[in-house]
């Protein structure tokens, strides 16, 4: 079987793990306790929307929605960098990198989608109030959350079909813990130039394009809220909105300096750590932020755990 010029059982190597015991088993302990925290976290929140009636709403059906995807997203490179952390030969077949790139990526752009539908609905929430509740509908909800990651996953295969087309150089070892777009296009032996300004054409159309309805949407809300006359008024306004643009800076501008770049300014160790911050730190931190900053969603994270607790001790 083959797809291209290449046999779907060619196998890649990665270069990137630790390769003295003790690191391997500090390496494997460490990304484990994250994992584990990012699913609590995120599985939590899921859970807390779910079950309190309060959080019915458009804003938190995002965020339990956002939680999803967050939690896909890691398990499609996480559990595959613990075994590779164990295993003495670390590599995966063309299909498997193929697959593996696909959902990453795909899952990965549906979050900056989604985030862009986020601040959509805090410009509707604050600069139409009135129309808010007809508007912001649930069948809306959910059809731009089915938007985000079916837009998502199509320009991912579509991005992942053309990288796997290109011929790929004898030495395929690849300088990184799991298949992503610039360590995969190091191993191009091609004319660089043209493929660089596809990859980043997608990269602008899944990155930049979310981004400018953000700030577009952040626009039009700062212009609102500077209207709003009472301090109090003006502070609650802005505190519905800063625990989602915090994410927003944190996930975007990992992923600008990941993607939206030329290939020549790769670094492989510098890459390899900022890889590690938007596949296991964005995901841990962003259940901390919208926990942390919100009153509502802390008080009915303490509810949901407090029966579990009962219900335990039962």
């Amino acid at each position: 079987m083959t797809w291209g010029n290449h046999s779907l059982l060619m196998e890649f190597e990665f270069l990137a793990y630790p390769s003295h015991p003790e690191l391997r088993v500090l390496s494997f302990v460490g990304v484990s306790l994250v994992y584990t925290l990012i699913i609590s976290g995120n599985v939590l929140i899921v859970v807390a929307i779910q079950t309190e009636a309060r959080l019915h709403t458009p804003m938190y059906y995002f965020l339990g929605s956002l939680s999803g995807i967050e939690i896909c997203y890691t398990a499609v490179v996480v559990p595959h960098i613990l075994a590779n952390i164990l295993r003495p030969e670390k590599t995966i077949t063309v299909l498997g990198c193929a697959t593996q790139m696909i959902f990453f990526i795909g899952l990965g752009s549906a979050d900056c989608f989604l985030l862009a539908a986020m601040a959509y609905d805090r410009y509707v929430a604050i600069c139409h109030p009135l129309q808010y509740p007809l508007t912001m509908t649930l069948t809306l909800c959910v059809r731009l959350v089915m938007a985000s990651v079916v837009i998502g996953l199509f320009l991912s295969t579509q991005l992942v079909a053309f990288i796997f087309a290109l011929p790929f150089c004898r030495a395929r070892s690849i300088e990184h813990f799991f298949c992503d777009v610039p360590p995969v296009m190091r191993l191009v032996c091609a004319n660089s130039h043209v493929h660089e300004q596809s990859v980043l054409v997608a990269a602008t159309l899944a990155i930049a394009m979310p981004f400018f309805l953000i700030a577009t949407s952040y626009t039009f809300i700062v212009a609102a809220v500077l209207k709003i006359h009472s301090t109090a008024g003006r502070h609650r306004a802005f505190s519905t909105c800063s625990s989602h643009l915090s994410v927003v800076l944190l996930q975007y501008g990992c992923c600008a300096f990941m993607y939206l770049r030329p290939n020549s300014s790769y670094y492989p160790k510098q890459d390899q750590f900022i890889s590690l911050v938007y596949t296991l730190g964005t995901p841990l931190l962003n259940p901390l932020i919208y926990t942390l900053r919100n009153s509502e969603m802390k008080g009915t994270l303490g509810r949901v755990l407090t029966r579990n607790c009962l219900s335990q001790n039962n």
